[in-house]
């Protein structure tokens, strides 16, 4: 079957599956969520999606700028800096008509605190959470920690109620499964609520009438189906058919055209992201790598070789259209921590990489496998395809294994992890200890989550742990700064670029690109509003 026929086919499916509802709104993107429970997936699609159901005590605005949500205020109490207090705003309730209470987020901040969350990291430096009363809630820290406030928009509120009514209190061994009720229901206090959930298919939510700040944002979608459609030709055909009003990953070879559609508005933007290669470090001999019986990539100097042998700059040209910012750090430019002197990728040099490759005792090279989404990032298979002759001309060969986000997800939760893999990280406190504890930090139980490195060192963790405890801010400065200039030398990980992001819309429709990729949907207005 020719692709063109492919695609009209998979068009016309996606035409039978729109609603036929007038006032539907419909948003499409590549890759599914992967669970609407709203503690499991720290994950891009599935926190787009859930944060339009439930709600956290903050959010972030399209900017990244911090602002009150179900809190209306917070402070560090002065006489005692390791507790954080939040004043709750009354009035507000749960899709199911419950009151919304202290009680709500004393239970889903310790339910994000559970094994099986992949919110933990957020929460490391939590010791306690109190109500003082239905309105007031404390959490106590280990120690200081001035950024606690950071982490609170990424963790959405349940009902205490409703989840214990529904046996999922606690999240199950296997949280993206049927045995998990909050995988595919959901009762949050958002300005849109759940109607019906076919994962790799749809997802239609309804607005909310009982919003609590429904006077406050315009709400004006009615209907919201959220369209998983993961061939860019059948995402742009029904774009430009009418029958998706909001196109979230805009192919970029497909810009041009759309950009001079009339009836249409493109809006680009750089994301809080960064894409970057990632290593097996730690295992004695990785599974797909044949490296003479060791671990190549336990080699300081294999690991320089490869970040000199990839061209940067052709990936930028080549293969993301100038969509991308080359990067030396895995943190984009408004992340505190970042400077312009760490963001300087290493200068492209073939002959420096092979001697490097040849002192570390492999000058003939080694093969080993690449595991890369194909589904998640702007033309993410697209980069690893465009890697693999990279890595080729200093002798290193490559098997790609391209495989949807959710397969992805999985093997970087494993440990071991994969060989190498691409990834990307969005740094959503807008601070370097975020990502320090989960990519750099061992693996414990409350850090390290997503470290799929196997990357495990006494000094980085002991720094890491300064660094979330100090307050003086001159003082952790200096320590992010010294932490991120050891990383930057042990190359863990070889940033690529910070992703850059296109949305598509019909004209009637102002829908700004968010630096953290989550449209919020609230703030779209109804045709002629």
């Amino acid at each position: 079957m020719s692709r063109s026929r492919a695609a009209a086919l998979l068009f016309a499916l996606l035409a039978l599956l729109l609603p036929a509802a007038a006032q539907a709104f419909v948003w499409a993107r590549s890759s599914d969520a992967l669970t609407l429970d709203p503690h499991v997936a720290n994950e891009g699609p599935t926190t787009a999606l859930v944060q339009n159901i439930y709600e956290g005590l903050t959010e972030r605005d399209r900017t990244g700028r911090l602002g009150p949500l179900l809190a209306v205020s917070w402070r560090m109490l002065p006489e005692d800096p390791t507790i954080w207090e939040f004043k709750l705003r009354q009035g507000v309730v749960f899709q199911d008509g419950s009151r919304f209470s202290a009680d709500d987020v004393v239970f889903s901040y310790r339910r994000a605190l559970q094994p099986n969350s992949g919110f933990r990291d957020h929460l490391a430096s939590v010791a306690d959470i109190e109500k003082v009363d239905d309105t007031t809630v404390r959490f106590r820290t280990r120690r200081p920690n001035p950024v606690f406030i950071a982490n609170t928009p990424a963790i959405l509120i349940m009902s205490k109620a409703w989840a214990e009514r529904h046996g999922t209190a606690a999240i199950p061994d296997s949280p993206i499964s049927d045995a998990n009720f909050a995988n595919a229901h959901a009762n949050g206090t958002g300005a849109f609520a759940l109607v019906s959930r076919q994962p790799q298919v749809r997802t239609v939510l309804k607005r909310n009438e009982a919003y609590w700040n429904r006077g406050g944002v315009p709400l004006g979608i009615a209907e919201l189906t959220y369209l998983p459609v993961p061939q860019a030709s059948a995402r742009v055909a029904a774009l430009l058919a009418g029958t998706v009003d909001f196109l979230q990953d805009v192919p970029i070879q497909d810009l041009p055209r759309l950009r001079a559609r009339p009836g249409l508005t493109v809006t680009t933007g750089v994301e809080n992201r960064t894409i970057f290669l990632g290593f097996d470090v730690a295992s004695p001999a990785p599974r797909g790598t044949d490296a003479g019986g060791r671990n190549p990539f336990a080699d300081l100097r294999v690991r320089r070789a490869m970040n000199l042998a990839i061209d940067r700059d052709y990936i930028r040209r080549a293969v993301m259209r100038g969509e991308a910012l080359p990067s030396g750090i895995i943190i984009p430019p408004f992340v505190d921590g970042w400077t312009r002197e760490l963001d300087m990728p290493p200068p492209f040099s073939l002959p420096e990489a092979r001697q490097l490759l040849a002192e570390a005792g492999y000058s003939e090279g080694f093969s080993t496998t690449l595991y890369c989404p194909n589904d998640r990032y702007v033309y993410d298979e697209e980069t690893c395809r465009a890697l693999v002759p990279m890595l080729a001309r200093i002798g290193i060969r490559v098997t790609l294994v391209a495989q949807p986000q959710a397969a992805q997800s999985q093997a970087l939760r494993r440990t071991p992890g994969p060989d190498v893999f691409l990834a990307g990280w969005g740094t959503l406190t807008y601070d370097s200890e975020y990502l320090f504890s989960s990519l750099y930090h061992s693996r414990d139980g409350q850090r390290g989550t997503y470290n799929a490195t196997g990357y495990s060192d006494a000094e980085t963790d002991a720094l890491i742990d300064r660094i979330s405890g100090e307050i003086d801010r001159s003082r952790r400065a200096g320590l992010v700064a010294q932490l991120w200039q050891k990383l930057r030398n042990q190359t863990i990980y070889l940033p690529l670029f910070h992703q850059m992001l296109s949305y598509a819309t019909k004209e009637a429709y102002e829908i700004p690109v968010d630096v953290a990729n989550t449209p919020k949907l609230k703030l779209v207005a109804a045709r002629g509003q």
